[in-house]
C-alpha cells in the first residue's frame, strides 16, 4: 500500500486520481486561516491532503467558541475545545472521495472532516446554501495541453473534462461569508485571467505567492487568495523551494509542521 507520511497524519495515496503533490501541499501550508474560520470547503480533494493540513492548522490556533448547530465539534485532543468547525471535501471521482474518507477517519481530526463523492454542481444543490469562511482547491489546469492518457487523471487535471477555476470562483462568489476567502494554486501563466474572472465575480485579490523552484527561474506556480473586500495593497510574496541543491530556509520553515524532513 502506498502511504505518504506527514508529521501528524498519514495519507493513503493509492486509489485517488491525483496523488499527493507539491502544489497541494504548498496550498495547504500557506493559505490564510484564521481562528474564526468555521466552515471550510475543499473542492477536488483527491487524497484529502489539503483538508487534513487545514484541520491540523486550525487545531493549533487559539480556541474560539461558537454555537453553530449541526456542525461537529473539534476533538479535545486536537488542540482546541468548543471550537465548532467542519471541513467538507468533495471530489467528482468516487475512488478519490472514498480514499479521502479513509484518510480522514484515520487522522487525529475525524469529527471535523467530511468527504463526499459529488461534482461541484451536485454538491451545490445539496448543501442548503451554506456559506463558507474558506473555499480552497488545487484545481485542474491543463486547458490547452495534450490529454493525459488515463481517463481518471484526465478528469482530475483538465478543465475540458472537469472542474475549472472559473467554476470555483463562480461558486465562491455566492457562497463566501462576508469575511470569507477563496484560495487557489495554479500555474503562474493563469494569473491575469484568474484575477480578471475573479473581479467579474466581485472577488478581489488580497494575497499572492509566486512560487519558484530555484532562484534563477521564473515563477511556475501562484497561490492566489481572494475575498469580497477590496484591499489598498495586495500582499505579494515569493517562495523559492530550492537553492544550490538544497531546500531553502523559507520552504523548510513553511513545511516544518508537516514534512518529516523539516
Amino acid at each position: 500500500m502506498s502511504i505518504f507520511r506527514f508529521k501528524r497524519f498519514e495519507v493513503i495515496n493509492e486509489k485517488s486520481a491525483m496523488k499527493v503533490n507539491t502544489d497541494g501541499v504548498l496550498l495547504g501550508a500557506s493559505m490564510t486561516l484564521t481562528p474564526t474560520d468555521r466552515r471550510l470547503l475543499d473542492i477536488g480533494t483527491g487524497t484529502g491532503t489539503i483538508a487534513l493540513m487545514a484541520a491540523q492548522r486550525l487545531s493549533a490556533l487559539s480556541d474560539v467558541t461558537s454555537d453553530l448547530p449541526g456542525w461537529p465539534v473539534i476533538s479535545p485532543d486536537s488542540g482546541g475545545t468548543g471550537h465548532k468547525i467542519c471541513i467538507n471535501a468533495v471530489d467528482i471521482d468516487e475512488a478519490s472521495a472514498t480514499e479521502a474518507a479513509v484518510n480522514f477517519a484515520n487522522s487525529p481530526w475525524p469529527d471535523i472532516l467530511v468527504a463526499r463523492h459529488a461534482s461541484l454542481d451536485e454538491y451545490a444543490s445539496s448543501d442548503e446554501g451554506r456559506e463558507y469562511d474558506l473555499i480552497f482547491s488545487n484545481p485542474p489546469y491543463f486547458e490547452e495541453s495534450l490529454n493525459a492518457p488515463e481517463l481518471r487523471r484526465n478528469n482530475a487535471r483538465h478543465t475540458s473534462t472537469g472542474l475549472s477555476y472559473r467554476e470555483i470562483l463562480d461558486f465562491a462568489s455566492s457562497r463566501l461569508s462576508d469575511e470569507g476567502r477563496v484560495s487557489l494554486v495554479l500555474p503562474s501563466e493563469t494569473e491575469a485571467a484568474l484575477c480578471r474572472h475573479a473581479r467579474m465575480d466581485g472577488l478581489h485579490l488580497f494575497r499572492i505567492i509566486r512560487v519558484k523552484t530555484v532562484p534563477r527561474k521564473e515563477p511556475s506556480r501562484i497561490i492566489a487568495e481572494f475575498s469580497r473586500r477590496r484591499t489598498d495593497a495586495v500582499k505579494e510574496e515569493t517562495l523559492i523551494i530550492q537553492n544550490e541543491g538544497k531546500y531553502t530556509e523559507m520552504y523548510l520553515s513553511l513545511m516544518h509542521d508537516f514534512y518529516l524532513f523539516a
